[in-house]
């Protein structure tokens, strides 16, 4: 069953990765904006490296490679995505759609907390339980 959890939050983030490079890092860079919190150069800074961090992290947790680090990394980006998602709601700003997937999946804000909440309990869960999180990983091949 962990093994499949670290499976299933390794896919969540190539998913989400894959989403935002097959496209302009301009398409990321406005779903950015419209969280209103980034200086513009952060913003244009933010879109072109941070899907490549969301793809190294599904990469890892995928794999099981170095897993209690890449779910340390799960964990933070889940945390930094329930906070700017959440401090948008607070503030009513007006999102249609989180940007979380780029083009590929589109949801709504309240829903990426839920989703995203439960990520982070699971991951942590995960990580209490790391051996067996480790089952089938590369970090187990050859023992």
């Amino acid at each position: 069953m962990y093994t499949l959890l670290r499976i299933l939050i390794g896919v969540v983030f190539l998913v989400s990765s894959l989403g935002k490079l097959f496209s302009p890092y301009q398409n990321f860079q406005y779903v950015i904006q419209a969280y209103q919190l980034l200086p513009s150069w952060a913003e244009v800074l933010t879109a072109q490296i941070f899907p490549w961090i969301e793809l190294m992290v599904g990469v890892f947790t995928l794999l099981g490679l170095w897993t209690g680090w890449a779910l340390r990394g799960a964990m933070l980006l889940f945390a930094i995505f329930i906070t700017v998602v959440g401090q948008a709601l607070i503030r009513h700003l007006s999102l249609e759609n989180c940007g979380c997937f780029g083009e590929w999946i589109h949801l709504q804000p309240q829903v990426v907390i839920v989703m995203d909440s439960l990520s982070l309990l699971l991951t942590i869960a995960l990580l209490r339980n790391l051996p067996a999180a480790q089952k089938f990983s590369l970090d187990s091949w050859g023992k």
